[in-house]
């Protein structure tokens, strides 16, 4: 989603007057409803800046690669609510609505989100944290990825991106088969909430299968994405940009193969090189 603005433009030696297209950038409030004995109870969240439009796979994206939800169909309903707001009257708040709140320890999801709005993603705790939502490693398949796939997925992920094309900035996450085919693709002004859209998407459409499948994304690769990979079983990820050292670590921990600065001619493999196939 992009907006048009008024820009002065330097080129040639010449200011011109122009028109451009811009990515939007809104909040998004992410509350959860839900029952506790008899009474209806409602948590904010989380507040992301997002690019609107799908806010729905978003949130379902969210719920699932936080662990807050390990099933799509314990959601009952998802509604945009409160009044149109900001420069381009978007509903700026979403509503999760759970069918049975005995599948979620809330006290739990509370503790986490206070904790991580008050201190952040740190080091090592970080990594065993992950380790107790997620205790046993991704199998991962046998069949090697041939480094053509590797080295074409982020152009074909590129021309899929519309809305980089027009605008030139904003990221995005592709869901490929082992054999390079896109499945699916999402774009956000936030590279997090790209890799949630996609994963929303793919789970509303029952799209992921992670014994044939890797993830790419068009910017740099930190911890919290691979952490999502991880959280679907995804052994393979690549990013344009480099990883940082923590998912780097978290990716040798779990076994995943962590690929970087992805050129025509030349990649860097980070963790669990054997299963690329150079040949």
């Amino acid at each position: 989603m992009n907006s048009k603005y008024k820009i002065s433009k330097y080129k040639n030696n010449k200011l011109d007057n122009v028109e451009d297209y811009i990515s939007i950038e809104e909040p998004l409030e992410i509350n959860l409803k839900y029952k506790e004995g008899k009474d209806w109870k409602k948590e904010n969240l989380s507040i992301t800046m997002r690019t609107p439009g799908d806010d729905e796979t978003l949130s379902i994206g969210f719920l699932y690669n936080e662990q807050i939800i390990t099933d799509i169909n314990w959601i009952e309903k998802i509604e945009s609510y409160g009044e149109n707001n900001g420069q381009y009257d978007f509903k700026n708040k979403i509503l999760i609505t759970l069918n049975n709140s005995d599948n979620v320890n809330i006290a739990q999801v509370k503790r986490n989100f206070l904790m991580n709005s008050s201190c952040g993603v740190c080091g090592k705790t970080s990594l065993d944290a992950l380790e107790t939502l997620k205790q046993d490693k991704p199998k991962y398949p046998n069949k090697k990825i041939n480094k053509n796939i590797i080295i074409k997925s982020p152009e074909i992920l590129r021309e899929n991106q519309t809305q980089f094309s027009i605008t030139g900035g904003i990221h995005a996450s592709g869901l490929f088969s082992n054999d390079g085919n896109l499945i699916a693709v999402k774009e956000d002004i936030g590279r997090h909430n790209a890799l949630d859209k996609l994963i929303g998407e793919t789970l509303q459409k029952k799209l992921l299968n992670e014994n044939d499948q890797f993830i790419t994304c068009s910017g740099r690769l930190n911890f919290e994405l691979v952490q999502k990979a991880l959280i679907n079983n995804i052994g393979l990820m690549i990013g344009v940009g480099a990883p940082t050292s923590l998912a780097i670590d978290l990716a040798n921990r779990f076994d995943m193969t962590l690929v970087g600065f992805v050129k025509q001619d030349s990649f860097n493999i980070y963790s669990n090189s054997q299963r690329v196939e150079i040949n």
